[in-house]
């Protein structure tokens, strides 16, 4: 088993994964660090787990956006768009419309 310290948010994790996934192991973390960046681009410094709470839904969103794709395409129906994944003037507003997605789910949870 290999041993790899991944640098996130300026915080160092150090995580333990088989031989020769280590390159697999940080690629992933520059995709969440450079969510991260995004985040702070657009909505400044946030507290740490809530802005790895956004950069998680942003990740699963496009998740989604990109089975739905596939669905549609193994459907044989034209694919919808797939959301440009770089940071843009829109950013704001997805990172709104997110996080309200996150805050109905929760508060539906919440409720009795």
């Amino acid at each position: 088993m290999a041993q790899v310290t991944l640098r996130i948010n300026g915080y160092s994790h150090t995580l333990v994964c088989k031989d020769g996934e280590e390159n697999h192991l940080l690629a992933m973390a520059n995709e969440v660090e450079q969510r991260i960046e995004a985040i702070k681009a657009a909505a400044g410094q946030s507290g740490e787990s809530r802005m790895l709470v956004m950069a998680a839904l942003m990740m699963a969103d496009d998740l989604f956006e990109l089975r739905k794709r596939v669905e549609a395409l193994e459907s044989g129906q034209p694919a919808p768009a797939v959301p440009d994944p770089k940071p843009d003037a829109k950013l704001g507003r997805r990172l709104g419309r997110t996080a309200k997605r996150a805050e109905e789910i929760a508060a539906d949870l919440d409720s009795p």
